[in-house]
């Protein structure tokens, strides 16, 4: 008799982990150290939060450490915002090699390790794992903790619902948004995996932490981080 299948597996992910520069580039990012260190080079916090989440669901965990100025990942390969201005300049010939070593293989692995955990599970948890600026463009954000997602499949909007209820009881004085500072529908890793698998067989959501939160001193972030697993592991039990 076959086994059973678990009703979900989760997959964690982490497109803006780190903001290094390949060697190869290095004379190229040279007069733009500074801008590596800001939001527009990564999202600080983001990393531990992957490992966080992959180490207590068991999960694999799909990261990029190398910096979103080379090439986003979090764009289609469409997307005005693929390739930041420092790259954008490239030969097309190169920007195409950029693709094929950084950009391709992680967005693979993640359709991979989906479609592995989908022969063993009814349906798939992705959690991709963001953190925002506080101010952009000088406007402070409200937002310290916000829940991507599409409204239009059932199991993403009621597996965040239930998610944000839960976090606003754990954490009360913190603001929980559903689809803020970004809409969980534009574009990104999520809604190009959504064309690739029905809404009751995967579900994409991005978590975003607020970089005040995610980089704070380490006797705030574990509580923070805490709370985020262990609500996120009731929300999935609850479904």
């Amino acid at each position: 008799m076959a086994a059973r299948r678990s009703r979900f597996a989760v997959i964690v992910t982490c497109e803006h982990g780190g903001n290094g520069v390949p060697r190869e580039y290095a004379t190229l990012f040279a007069p733009h150290q500074a801008l590596l260190q800001t939001h527009r080079g990564w999202d600080p916090g983001s990393l531990e939060l992957g490992r966080a989440f992959a180490q207590a669901f068991q999960a694999p965990l799909v990261a990029s450490t190398t910096t979103r100025l080379l090439v986003e990942l979090n764009r289609s390969p469409h997307h005005r915002s693929l390739y930041s201005s420092i790259t954008r300049s490239l030969s097309r010939q190169e920007r195409e090699r950029i693709l094929d070593r950084w950009y391709r293989p992680h967005r693979q692995r993640v359709v991979d390790e989906i479609s592995t955990a989908l022969t063993h599970s009814g349906a798939v948890i992705h959690l991709a794992m963001h953190t925002f600026t506080p101010v952009l463009d000088g406007k402070a954000r409200a937002t310290d903790i916000g829940l991507l997602f599409d409204p239009a499949r059932r199991l993403e909007r009621a597996f965040c619902t239930r998610w944000q209820g839960l976090l606003r009881q754990a954490m009360p004085d913190l603001v929980i948004h559903r689809n803020q500072p970004y809409r969980g529908i534009s574009d990104g890793l999520q809604t190009a995996l959504r064309q690739r698998w029905p809404a009751s067989r995967y579900a994409g959501m991005e978590l975003e932490v607020n970089q005040r939160l995610a980089t704070g001193p380490p006797r705030d972030r574990r509580p923070l981080i805490h709370a985020l697993i262990a609500t996120c592991q009731t929300a999935i039990e609850s479904m």
